[in-house]
C-alpha cells in the first residue's frame, strides 16, 4: 500500500494541472465509517464536509451498502433503452417527495449534467436563448453550466450560444444592498430583476435559474421569501423558474425538505445531485410533464439512473425519510450556531456566521472590514485538518469555509466538530 505522498507525487504525474487536492498539505482517505473518515496512515478525522455534501448520510452505511451489493448481484447498467423495477420505482419516488404536480423525472450523471438538461427544456419549451441566472452562482463544470455560472474561482469559459443576464442576488454581504433588512433587500433584488427585464428582454426569457442557498458561492443565503418575489416577476413575464437543489436538497437545510420550500413557491423545474445517492453517481432533473414533454426528439442517457447508482438513491432516500434526517439537520444546525456563535461573534476577522440547518459557513474577512481575508481560511482549514476535522471552502475569494456535517450527526459528533473549529479560530488570534 502506498503513502499519502507517494499518492500525492503519483495524482501529481497523471492528473491535469487544474485539478488540485484541498489541502497544503494533502491527505487520502483509505476507508470511512458512519462520520469519520482514515487516511493511508491509519490518521482519524470527522467528515464535515462529506466529498462536499455528496456522502449525506455517512460512510459505509449497512442499508446502502447491502443495497448497491444486492442490486450489483442481478444487474448494474441498463440505460434508458430497456426497462427497470428499480429505475422506474425511484423515479416515481423522486416525482412524489418533488412538490411538483404532474412531474417527470429524467436521471443524470451529475449536477453539472442535471442543470444543462433544465436549460435545455426551458430554452425549447420557451423557445429563446435568453437565460436569468444569480451573481455569485455556480451551476457545473460543463459548458452550458459554466454559461449560467457567475462566480470567478469556478468560471473556465465565456462561450455559450446562451444569452445570460445576471440578477443581483442571495449573496448580501458584499452587496450594495447589504445595509437594507430583509424586506428592503428582497424588493431591492426584485427591482434589479424589473429593470434588467425592461432594458434586455429580446422576446422573452427562457427562465431564472438559482440555487437556494448559493453553495460554492460560500452558502450565500437569502431572506426566506425572496424568490417567492422575485416569481412573481418571472410569472407575470411567462419566465420559468429553475430550482438548482444540488446542494439544499433532501433535508439538508433542516426547514424543509427542498431549499425552494422557504420561499412559498413550486418551480417548474427542479435539479439535484450530491448527496441522493450517497456517494454513488447520481442526479436529475424533474419538472412538470408540460415542460419536461417539450422536447419532442428521442433522447436518451447512457448512464443516468442505472440500476446500480439507483439502489443506494432509493436506500439512501428511505434512510432519510424512515430516520427524520430533516428534524436531525435542523435540530444539529441550532446546536452548531450557538456552539460557534459566541466564537464568531468576538472575532474581528469573521465577517459572518450564516446558513440553514446543516449547511452553516464562516466568512473570513480583514479585522473590522469586509475585504476577504484568505490567509485566516487557510490557516482555519489547515487547522482542523490537522486537529482532525474535515471541512471545506469556497466563497468567491475562497476566503469561507463551509460546514457541512452529514444528515445524521449525532450530537457528541457536533460537539466535537465545533470544538475544533473553535480552537482553530483562537489559534488564528495567536
Amino acid at each position: 500500500m502506498p503513502t499519502t505522498q507517494e499518492l500525492l507525487e503519483r495524482y501529481r504525474a497523471v492528473m491535469p494541472s487544474f485539478v488540485n487536492p484541498l489541502y497544503e498539505t494533502p491527505i487520502s482517505i483509505d476507508h470511512g465509517q458512519g462520520g469519520y473518515v482514515w487516511d493511508l496512515e491509519g490518521n482519524k478525522y470527522l467528515d464535515f464536509f462529506g466529498g462536499i455534501l455528496t456522502t449525506m448520510i455517512g460512510h459505509s452505511v449497512p442499508e446502502v451498502v447491502s443495497a448497491v451489493q444486492e442490486q450489483a448481484q442481478k444487474v448494474m447498467h441498463t440505460s434508458t433503452l430497456y426497462l427497470n423495477e428499480q429505475v422506474v420505482s425511484f423515479a416515481e419516488e423522486v416525482a412524489a417527495v418533488s412538490g411538483i404536480p404532474d412531474a417527470r423525472v429524467l436521471f443524470t450523471t451529475s449536477g453539472s449534467e442535471a442543470n444543462d438538461t433544465a436549460i435545455l427544456i426551458a430554452t425549447n419549451y420557451r423557445r429563446s436563448n435568453q437565460v436569468l441566472a444569480m451573481r455569485n452562482s455556480y451551476h457545473g463544470r460543463s459548458m452550458t453550466s459554466q454559461a449560467v455560472t457567475s462566480h470567478r474561482s469556478w468560471l473556465s469559459s465565456s462561450y455559450s450560444g446562451l444569452d445570460v443576464h445576471f440578477v443581483q442576488g442571495p449573496y448580501r454581504f458584499r452587496s450594495p444592498f447589504r445595509e437594507l433588512d430583509d424586506e428592503a433587500f428582497t424588493q431591492a433584488c426584485v427591482s434589479d430583476l424589473v429593470q434588467l427585464l425592461d432594458m434586455t428582454d429580446a422576446g422573452g426569457f427562457a427562465a431564472l435559474i438559482a440555487e437556494p442557498i448559493q453553495g460554492v458561492g460560500g452558502f450565500a443565503t437569502p431572506p426566506d421569501g425572496f424568490f417567492g418575489a422575485m416569481h412573481k416577476v418571472l410569472s407575470a413575464n411567462e419566465i420559468l423558474f429553475i430550482s438548482d437543489e444540488v446542494q439544499t436538497g433532501w433535508g439538508r437545510t433542516g426547514d424543509h425538505f427542498w431549499g425552494y420550500e422557504a420561499h412559498g413557491i413550486v418551480p417548474d423545474i427542479l435539479t439535484f445531485a450530491k448527496g441522493v445517492g450517497n456517494g454513488i453517481t447520481l442526479a436529475g432533473c424533474v419538472a412538470r410533464a408540460e415542460v419536461m414533454n417539450t422536447i419532442d426528439r428521442t433522447l436518451f442517457t447512457t448512464f443516468g439512473g442505472n440500476p446500480l447508482s439507483v439502489a443506494a438513491g432509493r436506500a439512501t432516500l428511505r434512510y432519510v425519510k424512515e430516520n427524520d434526517l430533516q428534524a436531525n439537520a435542523a435540530r444539529r444546525g441550532k446546536q452548531m450556531v450557538e456552539l460557534l456563535s459566541g466564537e464568531c461573534d468576538a472575532t474581528d476577522w469573521v465577517g459572518e456566521l450564516r446558513g440553514k440547518g446543516l449547511m452553516q459557513a464562516i466568512e473570513c474577512v480583514q479585522p473590522g472590514g469586509v475585504e476577504p481575508n484568505t490567509t485566516a481560511a487557510a490557516h482555519l482549514i489547515e487547522v482542523c485538518k490537522d486537529n482532525g476535522l474535515l471541512v471545506g471552502k469556497g466563497g468567491l475569494y475562497g476566503n469561507v469555509i463551509r460546514l457541512t456535517p452529514m444528515l445524521n450527526v449525532t450530537e457528541a459528533e457536533m460537539k466535537e466538530g465545533c470544538g475544533i473549529i473553535v480552537a482553530a479560530i483562537r489559534s488564528v488570534n495567536g
